[in-house]
């Protein structure tokens, strides 16, 4: 078939076009197939690798800041109780355990004298059931809390982070002591330094 002259013009021009573009693929050193399967191989990563690993860091995060525990609850996984269901919104009332009263020589500073201190504490025990457990390990839990009060000195007890310090300290010595029974908390009755 025969083109006419302009047509025929038109038609080299179009040949020289696509020739012009295979000398520059050819020059990158890539054929127009190569470019577009690396081209679709980087698209299949931006749309489906990306936002999936975005997911997955999210939900990451979610579960370990806690943000996901109802959702974890809700799903039947998580912490099982091992006590008896409870009704909802009816929690058991605290159980409290009154230590003896301890009178105790602090560790007197470089220069300065002696000092005393009166203590009287309560534990907060997770249930009813470790009662006999806490009056069993009594003489130990009196002996631990006295040797860690014997070292203590006075600059150690002010302010409210002293209390705190002592009072963690206290609840790590009772809780090591007395296993397997829980102390939730130690409360301070008195607390007097002379």
């Amino acid at each position: 078939m025969r083109l006419g002259r302009g047509e025929d013009r038109k038609h080299q021009r179009v040949e020289t076009a696509m020739a012009e573009d295979y000398d520059d693929d050819a020059a990158d050193g890539g054929s127009p197939e190569t470019d577009k399967s690396s081209g679709g191989k980087k698209k299949l990563i931006l749309l489906v690798v990306l936002p999936l690993l975005l997911i997955v860091g999210a939900a990451a995060g979610a579960y370990f800041t806690g943000l996901a525990d109802p959702v974890v609850a809700m799903l039947g996984g998580g912490k099982k109780e091992a006590e008896a269901p409870k009704e909802k919104g009816v929690t058991a009332p605290p159980v409290f355990y009154e230590l003896p009263e301890m009178l105790v020589n602090l560790s007197p500073g470089q220069g300065r004298r002696p000092a005393h201190m009166k203590i009287k504490v309560r534990l907060e025990l997770s249930s009813a059931v470790d009662t006999p457990k806490i009056e069993a390990m009594l003489p130990r839990i009196v002996d631990a809390f006295q040797v860690y009060l014997r070292e203590l000195r006075v600059e150690d007890l002010q302010g409210a982070a002293g209390m705190y310090r002592l009072r963690e300290e206290l609840m790590m010595r009772v809780n090591r002591v007395a296993a397997p029974a829980k102390i939730n908390d130690v409360l301070f009755q008195d607390v007097l330094v002379q």
